[in-house]
Protein backbone atom coordinates (compact mmCIF):
# COMPACT_ATOMS: atom_id res chain seq x y z
CA UNK A 1 0.00 0.00 0.00
CA UNK A 2 1.03 4.00 -0.75
CA UNK A 3 0.10 6.52 1.29
CA UNK A 4 -1.39 9.42 0.39
CA UNK A 5 0.19 12.78 1.42
CA UNK A 6 -3.13 15.09 2.13
CA UNK A 7 -6.08 13.57 3.55
CA UNK A 8 -9.52 15.12 2.28
CA UNK A 9 -10.83 18.23 4.31
CA UNK A 10 -13.56 16.07 5.53
CA UNK A 11 -11.82 14.26 7.96
CA UNK A 12 -11.31 16.59 9.82
CA UNK A 13 -15.04 16.42 11.15
CA UNK A 14 -16.50 13.28 11.11
CA UNK A 15 -19.65 11.53 13.07
CA UNK A 16 -20.00 8.05 13.60
CA UNK A 17 -22.49 5.78 14.37
CA UNK A 18 -22.93 2.28 16.01
CA UNK A 19 -25.38 -0.22 16.91
CA UNK A 20 -26.01 -3.20 19.70
CA UNK A 21 -28.98 -5.11 19.01
CA UNK A 22 -30.79 -8.27 19.52
CA UNK A 23 -29.24 -9.87 16.73
CA UNK A 24 -28.45 -9.92 13.24
CA UNK A 25 -31.86 -9.68 11.06
CA UNK A 26 -32.31 -6.01 10.04
CA UNK A 27 -36.15 -6.48 10.22
CA UNK A 28 -36.91 -8.09 13.66
CA UNK A 29 -33.85 -7.85 15.83
CA UNK A 30 -34.09 -4.41 18.27
CA UNK A 31 -31.55 -1.64 19.86
CA UNK A 32 -30.02 -2.57 22.92
CA UNK A 33 -27.76 0.45 22.69
CA UNK A 34 -26.42 3.29 20.31
CA UNK A 35 -23.88 5.69 20.10
CA UNK A 36 -23.62 8.51 17.68
CA UNK A 37 -20.49 10.73 18.38
CA UNK A 38 -18.13 13.58 16.56
CA UNK A 39 -14.65 13.22 15.72
CA UNK A 40 -11.45 16.02 15.10
CA UNK A 41 -8.95 15.79 12.19
CA UNK A 42 -6.84 13.64 15.18
CA UNK A 43 -9.53 11.11 15.74
CA UNK A 44 -10.73 12.75 18.88
CA UNK A 45 -13.89 12.14 20.06
CA UNK A 46 -15.36 15.77 20.78
CA UNK A 47 -18.83 15.20 20.67
CA UNK A 48 -20.86 12.20 22.20
CA UNK A 49 -24.03 10.28 22.52
CA UNK A 50 -24.56 6.87 24.05
CA UNK A 51 -28.25 5.10 24.76
CA UNK A 52 -29.26 2.18 26.67
CA UNK A 53 -32.52 1.22 25.25
CA UNK A 54 -34.99 -1.28 26.34
CA UNK A 55 -36.10 -3.32 23.06
CA UNK A 56 -39.13 -4.41 25.00
CA UNK A 57 -38.20 -7.56 24.08
CA UNK A 58 -35.79 -10.86 26.08
CA UNK A 59 -32.33 -10.18 24.51
CA UNK A 60 -31.09 -13.75 23.49
CA UNK A 61 -28.28 -15.27 25.35
CA UNK A 62 -25.98 -15.44 22.45
CA UNK A 63 -26.39 -11.52 21.93
CA UNK A 64 -25.89 -11.07 25.40
CA UNK A 65 -22.51 -13.22 25.44
CA UNK A 66 -21.64 -10.67 22.41
CA UNK A 67 -22.65 -7.09 24.04
CA UNK A 68 -22.77 -8.04 27.72
CA UNK A 69 -25.93 -6.16 28.36
CA UNK A 70 -28.60 -8.35 29.65
CA UNK A 71 -32.41 -8.24 29.70
CA UNK A 72 -32.68 -7.52 33.37
CA UNK A 73 -30.13 -4.55 32.72
CA UNK A 74 -32.23 -3.27 29.93
CA UNK A 75 -35.33 -3.14 31.45
CA UNK A 76 -34.27 -1.71 34.62
CA UNK A 77 -31.72 1.28 33.21
CA UNK A 78 -33.12 1.68 29.33
CA UNK A 79 -34.89 3.81 27.78
CA UNK A 80 -38.20 2.85 25.95
CA UNK A 81 -36.99 2.35 22.03
CA UNK A 82 -39.66 5.18 21.13
CA UNK A 83 -37.73 7.45 22.73
CA UNK A 84 -34.70 6.12 22.07
CA UNK A 85 -35.20 5.82 18.36
CA UNK A 86 -36.19 9.25 18.61
CA UNK A 87 -33.30 10.76 19.96
CA UNK A 88 -30.94 8.70 17.64
CA UNK A 89 -32.57 9.80 14.30
CA UNK A 90 -32.70 13.56 15.44
CA UNK A 91 -28.82 12.91 16.26
CA UNK A 92 -27.86 11.78 12.87
CA UNK A 93 -30.20 14.07 11.29
CA UNK A 94 -28.68 16.89 12.91
CA UNK A 95 -25.34 15.56 11.83
CA UNK A 96 -26.48 15.11 8.20
CA UNK A 97 -28.04 18.10 8.13
CA UNK A 98 -24.73 20.14 8.66
CA UNK A 99 -23.08 18.35 5.88
CA UNK A 100 -20.77 16.50 8.21
CA UNK A 101 -20.21 12.27 7.20
CA UNK A 102 -21.44 9.75 9.18
CA UNK A 103 -19.20 6.67 9.53
CA UNK A 104 -20.80 3.72 10.17
CA UNK A 105 -19.05 0.14 9.97
CA UNK A 106 -21.15 -2.37 7.88
CA UNK A 107 -23.65 0.85 7.22
CA UNK A 108 -26.36 -1.27 5.43
CA UNK A 109 -26.83 -3.16 8.77
CA UNK A 110 -27.08 0.00 11.35
CA UNK A 111 -28.91 2.12 9.20
CA UNK A 112 -31.41 -0.46 7.63
CA UNK A 113 -32.53 -1.84 11.37
CA UNK A 114 -32.82 1.65 12.68
CA UNK A 115 -35.52 2.33 9.93
CA UNK A 116 -36.67 -0.63 10.84
CA UNK A 117 -37.20 0.41 14.32
CA UNK A 118 -38.54 3.94 13.40
CA UNK A 119 -41.45 1.93 11.44
CA UNK A 120 -42.63 0.09 14.39
CA UNK A 121 -42.31 3.28 16.66
CA UNK A 122 -43.96 5.23 14.26
CA UNK A 123 -41.15 7.60 13.68
CA UNK A 124 -40.03 8.72 9.85
CA UNK A 125 -36.86 6.75 9.14
CA UNK A 126 -34.45 7.79 7.55
CA UNK A 127 -34.54 6.33 4.36
CA UNK A 128 -31.64 7.64 1.96
CA UNK A 129 -28.66 9.18 4.90
CA UNK A 130 -26.11 10.54 3.19
CA UNK A 131 -23.28 11.13 3.02
CA UNK A 132 -22.34 7.78 5.07
CA UNK A 133 -18.82 6.77 5.07
CA UNK A 134 -18.51 3.12 4.92
CA UNK A 135 -15.28 1.46 5.72
CA UNK A 136 -15.98 -1.93 5.45
CA UNK A 137 -17.11 -1.13 1.85
CA UNK A 138 -14.15 1.47 1.02
CA UNK A 139 -11.65 -1.11 2.52
CA UNK A 140 -13.24 -3.76 0.42
CA UNK A 141 -12.83 -1.30 -2.81
CA UNK A 142 -9.25 -0.43 -2.29
CA UNK A 143 -7.83 -3.70 -1.17
CA UNK A 144 -9.96 -6.18 -2.49
CA UNK A 145 -7.81 -9.25 -2.68
CA UNK A 146 -6.87 -9.31 0.44
CA UNK A 147 -7.49 -12.32 2.12
CA UNK A 148 -8.74 -12.96 5.58
CA UNK A 149 -11.57 -11.64 7.84
CA UNK A 150 -12.97 -7.86 7.41
CA UNK A 151 -14.52 -7.76 10.97
CA UNK A 152 -14.31 -3.97 12.71
CA UNK A 153 -11.36 -5.70 15.00
CA UNK A 154 -9.40 -7.18 12.28
CA UNK A 155 -9.51 -4.20 9.96
CA UNK A 156 -8.63 -1.79 13.41
CA UNK A 157 -5.97 -3.97 13.59
CA UNK A 158 -4.21 -3.38 9.72
CA UNK A 159 -4.89 0.13 10.26
CA UNK A 160 -3.44 0.66 13.55
CA UNK A 161 -6.74 1.46 15.28
CA UNK A 162 -7.11 0.73 18.76
CA UNK A 163 -10.22 -1.19 19.83
CA UNK A 164 -9.98 -2.12 23.21
CA UNK A 165 -13.69 -2.78 23.95
CA UNK A 166 -15.15 -4.57 20.79
CA UNK A 167 -19.24 -4.64 20.54
CA UNK A 168 -19.41 -1.85 22.73
CA UNK A 169 -21.53 0.49 20.38
CA UNK A 170 -19.22 3.35 21.60
CA UNK A 171 -15.94 2.10 21.12
CA UNK A 172 -17.02 0.57 17.99
CA UNK A 173 -18.48 3.63 16.46
CA UNK A 174 -14.67 6.05 17.38
CA UNK A 175 -12.71 2.96 16.01
CA UNK A 176 -14.73 3.29 12.71
CA UNK A 177 -14.13 6.53 12.35
CA UNK A 178 -10.71 6.63 13.23
CA UNK A 179 -10.56 3.82 10.16
CA UNK A 180 -12.32 5.98 7.96
CA UNK A 181 -9.82 8.74 8.42
CA UNK A 182 -6.92 6.39 8.19
CA UNK A 183 -8.43 4.75 4.79
CA UNK A 184 -8.48 8.61 3.89
CA UNK A 185 -4.82 9.00 4.82
CA UNK A 186 -3.66 6.02 3.16
CA UNK A 187 -5.56 6.03 -0.45
CA UNK A 188 -6.65 8.75 -2.75
CA UNK A 189 -10.52 8.95 -1.86
CA UNK A 190 -12.86 10.89 -3.14
CA UNK A 191 -12.39 15.38 -2.03
CA UNK A 192 -16.20 15.74 -2.40
CA UNK A 193 -18.34 13.55 -0.23
CA UNK A 194 -21.00 13.28 -2.79
CA UNK A 195 -18.32 11.83 -5.25
CA UNK A 196 -17.32 9.46 -2.05
CA UNK A 197 -21.33 8.37 -1.47
CA UNK A 198 -22.16 7.92 -4.87
CA UNK A 199 -18.71 5.42 -4.97
CA UNK A 200 -19.77 3.79 -2.36
CA UNK A 201 -23.27 2.80 -3.46
CA UNK A 202 -21.88 1.57 -6.60
CA UNK A 203 -19.00 -0.59 -4.87
CA UNK A 204 -21.57 -2.11 -1.96
CA UNK A 205 -23.77 -3.49 -4.97
CA UNK A 206 -20.63 -4.87 -7.10
CA UNK A 207 -19.52 -6.87 -3.36
CA UNK A 208 -22.58 -8.12 -3.11
CA UNK A 209 -22.90 -9.43 -6.43
CA UNK A 210 -19.33 -11.00 -6.05
CA UNK A 211 -20.54 -12.80 -2.61
CA UNK A 212 -23.82 -13.98 -4.09
CA UNK A 213 -21.56 -15.60 -6.06
CA UNK A 214 -19.18 -17.23 -4.45
CA UNK A 215 -21.89 -18.55 -1.93
CA UNK A 216 -23.92 -20.41 -4.47
CA UNK A 217 -20.78 -21.89 -5.70
CA UNK A 218 -19.93 -22.89 -2.44
CA UNK A 219 -23.36 -23.98 -1.65
CA UNK A 220 -24.57 -21.34 1.12
CA UNK A 221 -26.97 -20.20 -1.65
CA UNK A 222 -29.62 -21.38 -4.00
CA UNK A 223 -28.46 -20.38 -7.50
CA UNK A 224 -32.11 -18.56 -7.12
CA UNK A 225 -30.71 -16.34 -4.57
CA UNK A 226 -29.48 -12.56 -4.33
CA UNK A 227 -28.01 -10.87 -1.38
CA UNK A 228 -28.86 -7.37 -0.86
CA UNK A 229 -26.62 -5.11 -2.46
CA UNK A 230 -28.35 -2.00 -1.70
CA UNK A 231 -26.84 0.61 0.42
CA UNK A 232 -26.52 2.11 2.58
CA UNK A 233 -30.17 1.10 3.55
CA UNK A 234 -31.34 -2.20 2.52
CA UNK A 235 -34.40 -3.06 0.78
CA UNK A 236 -37.16 -4.64 2.71
CA UNK A 237 -37.25 -8.16 3.58
CA UNK A 238 -33.47 -8.71 3.35
CA UNK A 239 -31.61 -10.42 6.08
CA UNK A 240 -28.94 -8.95 8.51
CA UNK A 241 -25.50 -9.61 7.43
CA UNK A 242 -23.60 -10.55 10.55
CA UNK A 243 -20.16 -11.42 8.81
CA UNK A 244 -18.63 -8.23 9.46
CA UNK A 245 -20.08 -7.08 12.65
Amino acid sequence: MTAVSDAPPWTRRVGVFDLETTGVDVETDRIVSAHVGLLDGDGREIVSKTWLVDPGVDIPEGATAIHGITTEHARRNGRPSVLAVTEIIAALRALLTQGVPVVAYNASYDFSLLAHEARRCGIVPLLDPQPIIDPLVIDKAYDRYRPGKRTLAVVAALYAVTLDAAHDASADAVAAGRIAQALARQFALPERLTDLHTRQIGWARSQAASLTEYFIRVGRLDPEERLDGSWPVRSPRVQGDSQSR
